[in-house]
């Protein structure tokens, strides 16, 4: 005997066996029973859940030799003959292949012919919405008074495109997506008849591809099936079908947030090299952040999810917050969306993947503005205190404000004459520092790393997960002049916490019970062998607390204690004032 696909194999025969479509399938045999037979109806919904079988099994019914009926024999000829498609009173036709005018022309010559052997004559045009205009049209007198022993039966996925006037003729029927687990059901079922070993993990998966169609889902099994042997599992689906798997995208995901961007390349390229395409990566992405999204919104139910809730790393979906994860989403999606206009598709991945890392530090305008609001009540209320920051006074020098230099022009001898400038003045910093504690006790408060851990969790305790994540980068935590020193060896971490020094100055202050200011210094020693230009150290002297000394600038430009820009030479000297004068001879030639 042939083979034959499943999806034909598992075709219901009867109206019991029609999974899914419970209100079709009581509305059709109440009114068999009843004999209330219209002349039109109309089967709508998506593909693949069963518009076409319920057909053929209201023919089967009102065609049956025992007698109309909503459970038909299928042992007499007109049963057999219109399950096999051979029925000459039951024509099936593609309205996709015969849309034009002529082709509904022949149909209204031929019902004025009764059925040959049976009760009705029926005319089953699936995908109806493909007719022409014209076709409808020459079509609606027929339907809206065929003869009594006519019925038509219109099938299409596109509803909106039949036109109203038809509609409005025929008694429609909505079909629905099937459930999951009734396809789970069913692919186990077909499993078993098969005498194949299928784990429940792989059936999932394939009810979820099909996506509530089940005839995608008996067409993947068969797929599946044929290179499984007699064992189907979740991980030959995914080596075969080359899919990047919820569990790898969780773990790439995971390491970019947490700013290992190196390992999560890695991955990605391991992905790439695996022959998985970047559609399939994106795709795969999209779907892990609306798992994300969902269970953030309190959805458990694994059919909906997707995937097993066990699955989900609750970790990761409790550090990133709704509005994060939604920004996650889009940014996929619109990737997904442009790839068809991209230089590379494996180079958008690999930049979406790289901008996860600064999801923590997402911050929408909307829980910006809540923020705000919320820390106005308090203050208005005194439940939230607000200390004094520690201020920096730099007193600038009090330098005159005179004209530009003078030059004047002897008549033999060229002479720039300059005002005497001012004596050496310097620019000076002011700390104001509040005194360190002076009680024993907060004198022996422990400044120091092991402080970090309960930091992060006082942090943490806060809803600061961001913060806290960065503070694994300190190196060390000292305490000097009654301020408390962060060593920093990450300039990207640096940066993050640089902003945020009030707020973990308020937790430190929670953790040792008294308040210290916050300085961040970042460790530049991983940087070996690159210096500074001159300029730059002499503005780390300058912001670093230095002296800088105005002097005559007939003697240097500008002179820095440190002595990081030196004096210039004397020939250096003479060629700019000379230059300065503005003769275009040498600066040896006589006038």
């Amino acid at each position: 005997m042939a083979y034959e696909v499943t999806a034909t194999r598992k075709r219901p025969q009867d109206f019991a066996k029609l999974v899914g479509q419970e209100f079709v399938v009581s509305t059709l045999e109440n009114a068999i029973q009843e004999g209330r037979i219209a002349h039109a109806y109309l089967f709508s919904g998506p593909r693949g859940v069963g518009k076409t079988s319920s057909a053929r099994l209201l023919a089967k019914a009102l065609n049956c030799e025992r007698g109309m009926s909503a459970h038909p024999c299928g042992e007499c000829s007109s049963c057999r003959e219109i399950a096999n498609g051979s029925s000459t009173d039951v024509i099936e036709i593609d309205g996709a292949s015969n849309t034009s005018v002529n082709d509904i022309r022949a149909i209204k010559e031929e019902v004025l012919f009764p059925p040959q052997s049976s009760r009705y004559k029926i005319y089953i045009i699936d995908e109806v919405h493909m007719l022409s205009t014209s076709a409808f049209n020459a079509l609606l007198k027929t339907i809206e008074e065929p003869p009594e022993y006519i019925i038509f039966i219109f099938a299409t996925t596109e509803l909106q495109k039949v036109p109203a006037t038809i509609r409005s003729r025929c008694q429609q029927f909505r079909f629905q997506l099937i459930p999951q687990e009734i396809i789970e059901g069913c692919l186990k079922s077909a499993a078993e008849d098969l005498g194949i070993e299928a784990d429940e993990d792989a059936l999932f998966w394939i009810a979820k591809e099909a996506t509530g169609s089940m005839r995608d889902a008996y067409t993947l099994f068969d797929q599946v099936a044929s290179f499984s042997s007699d064992h189907i599992t979740l991980q030959k689906i995914r080596e075969r079908l080359n899919l990047a798997g919820f569990s790898k995208i969780s773990e790439m995901v995971s390491l970019s947030v947490t700013g290992d961007t190196e390992k999560t390349m890695e991955n990605l390229a391991a992905l790439f090299e695996a022959g998985v395409s970047a559609e399939q990566i994106v795709k795969d992405t999209a779907d892990f952040f609306r798992t994300l999204l969902l269970w953030k919104n309190g959805i458990r139910r694994p059919s909906l999810l997707g995937v097993a809730e066990s699955d989900i790393p609750s970790d990761l979906a409790s550090t990133l917050s709704k509005e994060q994860i939604e920004a996650a989403l889009k940014a996929t999606v619109d990737l997904y969306r442009d790839m068809r206009y991209t230089l590379s598709p494996r180079f958008e991945v690999e930049l979406l993947f790289s901008r996860f890392s600064s999801l923590p530090f997402l911050v929408s305008t909307e829980t910006m503005m809540k923020e705000i609001e919320g820390m106005r009540k308090g203050i208005a209320e005194g439940k939230v205190v607000v200390k004094k920051k520690v201020d920096r006074e730099i007193i600038a020098p009090s330098l005159p404000l005179t004209e530009a230099p003078k030059i004047e022009t002897a008549p033999e001898k060229k002479e720039r004459v300059t005002e005497t400038a001012p004596q050496e003045t310097a620019v000076e910093y002011k700390n104001e520092i509040p005194p360190s504690p002076s009680t024993e006790e907060e004198e022996d408060l422990p400044i120091d790393k092991s402080l970090l851990p309960v930091l992060q969790d006082e942090l943490k305790r806060e809803g600061r997960f961001a913060e806290a994540r960065c503070l694994s980068a300190v190196k060390n935590i000292t305490e000097k002049d009654g301020r408390a020193i962060f060593t920093i060896s990450q300039a990207f971490h640096f940066d993050a916490l640089s902003s945020s020094s009030d707020i973990i100055a308020g937790a430190l202050e929670n953790v040792v019970g008294a308040y210290y200011p916050i300085t961040f210094l970042l460790d530049d020693t991983r940087e070996e062998g690159r210096k500074a230009s001159p300029k730059m150290e002499a503005l780390k002297t300058v912001f670093g607390g230095g002296t800088i000394e105005f002097k005559d600038p007939e003697e240097s430009k500008l002179t820095i204690k440190n002595n990081v820009k030196e004096k210039e030479t004397e020939d250096e000297q003479s060629l700019r004032i000379y230059e300065a004068d503005g003769d275009s001879g040498s600066p040896d030639e006589d006038d």
